[in-house]
């Protein structure tokens, strides 16, 4: 499996685990935090400096969007 299918298969399952959830990982949970946090805060640091490839750019604003719908939503219903 090379990295780009790596990165393909982890952008995946952090937009279906948000989707399926209606809410984004949180960062209080162990297991999230090492499933969907560490990604999104390493991707998000390479988007912000401009080191995220071009073609990733595109995919990764697409799941900011997903994330900005349910960035304020009660986990502890």
């Amino acid at each position: 499996m090379t990295q780009d299918e790596r990165w393909l298969s982890k952008y995946n399952e952090v937009k279906a685990f948000i989707e399926t959830n209606k809410r984004n990982p949180s960062k209080y949970d162990a297991t999230e935090r090492g499933k969907y946090c560490n990604w999104l805060r390493h991707n998000k640091k390479l988007y912000n400096t401009g080191e995220l490839k071009e073609e990733r750019v595109g995919m990764f604003k697409v799941l900011f969007d997903v994330m900005e719908v349910n960035i304020r939503v009660n986990q502890w219903k």
